[in-house]
């Protein structure tokens, strides 16, 4: 599975933005697909995961975050709102075959390249 990860960027505190990742190469309606991000000094954290049995968000952006996958297009979203300072950072589109919805990055077996967000204050 080749994933690609895009639309980061630069954004006021407050505002919102969507990332989004697309799939190719094996069946992703199969896969459990997990968004994570990392800021400089920090270990990769948890964000959010879906796949066919349902979804999962951190605390730290539950309310404010939305997961959401096209099967058709190959691509899951990440919509991110009332953006925060502490949100700064690199996310990674993850996935892994099955169901269950892991929340430790060592669970998932393929990665994007990351795309940076940026929230100023």
């Amino acid at each position: 599975v080749q994933l690609q990860a895009s639309g980061g960027g630069l954004v006021q505190a407050g505002g919102s933005l969507r990332l989004s990742c697309a799939a190719s190469g094996r069946t992703f309606s199969s896969y459990a697909m997990g968004w994570f991000r990392q800021a400089p000094g920090k270990e990769r954290e948890f964000v959010a995961a879906i796949s066919w049995s349902g979804s999962s968000t951190s605390d730290s952006v539950k309310g404010r975050f939305t997961i959401s996958r096209d099967n058709v297009k190959d691509t899951v979203y990440l919509q991110m709102n009332s953006l925060k300072p502490e949100d700064t950072a690199v996310y990674f589109c993850a996935a892994r075959p099955g169901s269950y919805l892991f929340t430790h990055p060592k669970n998932y077996d393929y990665w994007g390249q990351g795309t940076q967000l940026t929230v100023s204050s």
